[in-house]
């Protein structure tokens, strides 16, 4: 067969470029993050990891997030601390549980009754400014605020019913800083734990209850049956969780793989939403462990006045604290005059 001058130019000019290409892919070294969560091994089974399985296939080698749970490399309330110098590059949490040192620490996790629904958490912070806000108070300390989005409700599982707030006296509960400190008005005592401990200190009795979750985590993470009843009346419709990453390892992984982390990460969000609602009315009706109780109109009507008043209290101590109980404020009234579907009470 013979081999002209243009075919050699044109074949060899392909192949070339085809080795052009692919020589930097064999010759760039993998870049390795690692990325820690708040959630138990069971349960970042769903919060997290599909996230991050789909990034690393879709890296295709350029880079790989290797995921680690509650407490494996670090306690949970040194996170920030780990992952602002660099122990850690990435986190999924809510700023409460990990002591981040900003003035909106306090509206991460369970912010008491300002959420009816998961969707509010989008929302806010990607219409009514929550997000721009977050994004420039992480700045400040070195760390990229990559987005935040919607977990379960916030729901008290006890060891023994509660029919009423008088109920809720004396108990030892396990929950998130902000959420305690609000319901130690009613006599709840907050404990704080390991993760992994939570499901022992109910059994042996350091615990009566958590004010940590819905019904769906109740059941993945094992607490259904230690602690086998289920409030409906909640304090947080949602939880506020975030994914963060250290400012300068973000800075330095290139534009493409930047987008493609967000991307992921937003999917989590997504996908935690459909999880969680699905799982959340299921298991009301069809789980095998828990009982239901529910409060008194009276009582969970004084839950709600003493939450905007604790919203006062929060706005007093800041001004930004103040911008952002403002928002959260309008929000809810712009929910509550629209009606149905957005808010029904």
């Amino acid at each position: 067969m013979t081999t002209t001058r243009r075919k050699f130019l044109t074949t060899g000019a392909v192949g070339a470029a085809a080795a052009g290409l692919a020589a930097p892919a064999r010759a760039q070294s993998t870049i390795k993050w690692r990325l820690q969560t708040y959630a138990g091994p069971a349960l970042a089974e769903e919060v997290v990891k599909p996230a991050i399985d789909a990034f690393n296939a879709i890296a295709n080698g350029q880079m790989e997030i290797e995921l680690y749970t509650s407490d494996q490399l670090v306690p949970t309330s040194e996170l920030f601390r780990a992952m602002q110098n660099g122990t850690i590059d990435a986190v999924q949490s809510d700023d409460d549980s990990m002591a981040s040192p900003t003035e909106v620490t306090v509206f991460g996790g369970y912010f008491p009754f300002a959420l009816r629904y998961s969707l509010d958490v989008p929302a806010l912070f990607n219409t009514w400014g929550l997000d721009e806000i977050w994004k420039e108070e992480y700045a400040k300390v070195g760390i990229k605020h990559i987005s935040a989005g919607s977990w379960d409700p916030c729901n008290f599982n006890m060891k023994e019913p509660i029919n009423s707030l008088a109920d809720l006296n004396g108990k030892r509960v396990f929950t998130f800083p902000t959420a305690g400190r609000f319901l130690a008005q009613f006599g709840v005592v907050p404990v704080t734990l390991p993760w992994e401990d939570v499901e022992v200190a109910l059994q042996t009795g350091e615990l009566d209850g958590l004010a940590w979750s819905g019904i769906t985590e109740d059941y993945t993470s094992g607490w259904s049956k230690v602690a086998p009843y289920f409030l409906v009346n909640n304090i947080s419709g949602a939880w506020i969780g975030h994914f963060f990453a250290n400012m300068d390892r973000w800075n330095e992984i290139p534009p493409h793989l930047q987008q493609l982390m967000t991307t992921c990460f937003e999917q989590s969000h997504y996908r935690r939403q459909w999880w969680y609602w699905a799982g959340e009315a299921k298991l009301r009706v069809e789980g095998p462990d828990m009982k239901l109780t529910s409060l008194p109109d009276e009582d969970y009507a004084k839950l709600e006045e003493a939450a905007h008043k604790f919203w006062d209290e929060i706005a007093a101590e800041s001004p930004l604290k103040a911008k952002v109980v403002e928002i959260i404020r309008k929000y809810n009234d712009t929910m509550v005059k629209a009606g149905a579907p957005y808010r029904y009470s």
